[in-house]
């Protein structure tokens, strides 16, 4: 099957939006636990900042990425006409 132009900027926008989405988790998974140790030094309420970070922020951060996500690849589908549900 050979692809369309369409076809190949739908791919590779799909990728791009992946690609930055996967920094990011990279970033907050890794990046920040590398530095944790550095954080534990400053205190909010009694509590270390990396126990924020690993207990709270991190989590957020996954959420709001998977929201962000499935709403840009449900924009990118019904711009280019493969969503799902939709004659």
């Amino acid at each position: 099957m050979q692809l369309t132009e369409k076809h190949r900027e739908y791919w590779k926008r799909t990728v791009n939006v992946t690609i930055v989405l996967l920094a990011i988790w990279f970033v907050v998974t890794f990046v920040m636990a590398y530095f944790a140790m550095d954080l534990h030094s400053i205190v909010i309420a009694g509590f270390p900042v990396s126990f924020y970070m690993a207990a709270q922020g991190s989590l957020i951060i996954y959420v709001v990425l998977i929201w962000y996500y499935a709403r840009k690849m449900g924009e990118l589908d019904r711009e280019y006409g493969v969503a799902e549900g939709e004659d």
